[in-house]
């Protein structure tokens, strides 16, 4: 019997259940079939917000319909169906259920004509509808969405979701959307307070719109308040706009160094001036581009790997260039700086033709890998994932240099040769071995900053140029052979950089940025860390 009694009552609550969607869809379709009578835009936007109202997932669809002008009036009987042209007739859709009820003329049908304040109205009711979705960032973006495009008729909806809503950080911007709709109701004056306390905690640029917006229109009370409201974010936002410029400075110092860090090397241990060195960059660009180009004719699904697999073959190319050009052109010119200064250059010059001759004067794609595409945000920080990864890589390149020059003995071989050739070479160094190895490693290190910098700018014969004057500014900066010198330089520049770039431009605030070095440069000729050593002229 107790058997007995759980199914009879099951039984009831199923068809208690059955009884309720029932009805809740005849509701809907009454509210539906309102569309046939709405003669003007007005009285469509009554039915659409009553539409979003009713928080009923099934009129998702027939929203998004009227929103594309495909929502239709079947003369016959005054019906409403979604309508999908075919030919000279218009496929029919059951507005609510979407399933398929056969075709009619385009003379037999009428359509219900939409607007841009229109298509607000339905975005905003669809953004209602998606607060109840199972998935936190759908609701989430939902809350955002009615947040940028508050309307008090969404209040209702927005609190029994927020009653409902078990993710706090989902439940905070559901807070702050029903805070925007509160501010343009005919709500009281604590509960607009409420609301103005909430957005100043939000200290974003879309919460300070709001509220001087408000402000501009409020009274006694509440206009100081968001007042006081706008001023807080005000301060807020100017701090983060500061973390934004150290932010951009530290990314473009990072690609300084990741240019510079190979010249630091070979200008440090060898003293050439290198004019070829931008040109080592752009074959590790290029490297790049030849790399990607075979995976995506060969295994297209590797191509989130390219840049890694980029990586040794740009310092394996750039590297024995560098060899090639240290063997054949500069062991002639040791001592002689003017005369390697201008064969270098002639150098540059026949590697940036060679470049454009093999593949074209034109940019070059080089593709972004999925996991460096897109941004993400930090407080009020946008910070880019490509822009991020370069900072690491520069990072680690920088620590594994390190490594090398303080760690190994092929480094400490290059740091006697830095401090005092002559006296390395009677300790039975091989300077000439070092000075071939470590040309061709900075010119190897250069190739894979190529690769890094192919993400951030546009691949051409050119490449280089726009890096080799940074380059040299600062390792000069920084003190020629010191690699901290060369790090706190490039990072130094980068952010005294984008510090000028708003108030002077572009162009202005590198060229303030050079006449400051030079200033620099006459009180310390060294750089900032000059190497000592026992040479005569150290």
């Amino acid at each position: 019997m107790g058997l007995l009694r759980k199914m009879v009552a099951a039984c009831l609550v199923l068809a208690a259940t059955l009884v309720c969607a029932a009805a809740d869809e005849a509701g809907l379709r009454q509210l539906v079939a309102r569309f046939a009578a709405a003669n003007n835009f007005q009285a469509t936007e009554a039915v659409v917000r009553e539409l979003g109202a009713t928080g009923a997932p099934t009129v998702e669809g027939l929203l998004t319909a009227l929103s594309k002008g495909a929502l239709y009036v079947r003369k016959a009987d005054n019906a409403i169906f979604i309508g999908d042209e075919a030919g000279p007739d218009i496929k029919l859709r059951d507005p609510l259920s979407g399933e398929a009820v056969g075709a009619v003329a385009k003379a037999g049908l009428t359509k219900i004509k939409v607007n841009n304040t229109l298509r607000r109205v339905i975005r905003d009711a669809l953004g209602g509808l998606t607060l109840g979705s199972d998935e936190p960032a759908v609701r989430l973006a939902a809350a955002d969405t009615m947040f940028k495009n508050p309307d008090p008729a969404t209040i209702a909806a927005l609190d029994a979701a927020i009653a409902g809503e078990a993710v706090g950080s989902v439940k905070a911007r559901l807070e702050q959307a029903r805070a925007s709709a509160v501010l343009l109701s005919d709500f009281g004056q604590a509960d607009k307070m409420a609301a103005i306390d909430i957005l100043s905690s939000r200290a974003d640029q879309d919460a300070l719109s709001q509220l001087s917006r408000f402000q501009a229109n409020a009274e006694g009370n509440l206009r100081e308040a968001a007042g006081a409201a706008v001023a807080t974010i005000d301060q807020s936002l100017a701090l983060w706009q500061l973390g934004q410029n150290v932010w951009y400075g530290i990314s473009l110092g990072s690609v300084l160094l990741l240019a510079a860090i190979g010249l630091a090397i070979t200008f440090g241990v060898m003293g050439v001036i290198n004019m070829a060195h931008g040109e080592m960059v752009m074959l590790g660009a290029y490297t790049t581009f030849v790399v990607q180009q075979v995976i995506r004719d060969a295994a297209p699904g590797l191509f989130d790997w390219s840049l890694a697999i980029a990586l040794p073959m740009a310092f394996l190319v750039s590297g024995a260039v560098g060899l090639a050009i240290e063997r054949g052109v500069i062991r002639f010119l040791y001592g002689r700086p003017l005369e390697t200064l201008l064969a270098t250059w002639g150098v540059s010059l026949i590697l940036q033709q060679a470049v454009r001759t093999i593949f074209g004067p034109t940019n070059q794609e080089v593709g972004t890998p999925t996991w460096m595409s897109g941004s993400f945000q930090l407080g009020q920080l946008v910070i880019t994932w490509n822009r991020l990864c370069i900072v690491v890589f520069c990072l680690a390149v920088f620590a594994l240099l390190l490594y090398v020059m303080k760690r190994t003995p092929w480094g400490l071989q290059m740091r006697a040769v830095t401090q005092n050739r002559r006296m390395a070479a009677s300790m039975g160094i091989r300077t000439p071995r070092v000075d071939a190895l470590t040309f061709a490693l900075g010119s190897g290190i250069a190739g894979i900053a190529g690769v890094a910098l192919s993400q951030i700018d546009n691949v051409s014969p050119n490449f280089g140029q726009g890096y080799i004057i940074d380059s040299f500014m600062v390792v000069v900066f920084g003190g020629v052979g010191n690699l901290w010198g060369t790090f706190v330089g490039a990072m130094s520049l980068g952010i005294l950089n984008k510090f000028l770039e708003p108030y002077t431009g572009a162009v202005l605030g590198k060229i303030m940025v050079l006449v400051l070095i030079i200033l620099f440069i006459q009180k310390r000729p060294r750089g900032l860390f000059a190497l000592k050593g026992r040479a005569v002229e150290a």
